[in-house]
């Protein structure tokens, strides 16, 4: 129970004017949200609310990385300080440490493309000294 507490103490918070522009980017863009249910967390006997239009809270995963983007100004006021935008797509993504300056898949490719280069400069150096 800690542990939630904690994670629900992280997440960022909106102002009642970002709430609720936050709630009509909700309903224009969500394509998980149908007249005020969310069909994520639908089981299909009830109806479950979207957690993303009751609370100032940013709960919804979805919301935070699929729909808030879609309005660039909104996502750096909540956001604010911890989002950065990627040197390599450009889209936007909450940087871990100050230096980080690629997302995460764009990280995860460079990393991938330099250990190739190292090996195929090793593999020619290696026949070198052989022969």
């Amino acid at each position: 129970m800690e542990r939630a507490a904690r994670v629900m103490a992280d997440l960022p918070r909106m102002s009642e004017k970002q709430f609720s522009r936050a709630k009509k980017l909700l309903r224009r863009l969500c394509a998980n949200y149908d007249r005020g249910n969310c069909l994520l967390l639908d089981d299909g006997y009830d109806p479950c609310p979207c957690p993303q239009l009751i609370s100032n809270t940013l709960l919804c995963r979805y919301f935070r990385r699929a729909v808030l983007p879609a309005d660039r100004e909104l996502h750096e006021d909540v956001l604010g300080d911890c989002l950065k935008y990627c040197a390599g797509c450009g889209r936007p993504f909450a940087a871990a440490a100050r230096n980080t300056i690629y997302c995460p898949i764009c990280a995860a490719n460079r990393a991938r493309r330099s250990k190739r280069r190292w090996a195929a400069k090793n593999r020619v150096q290696s026949r070198k000294s052989r022969a």
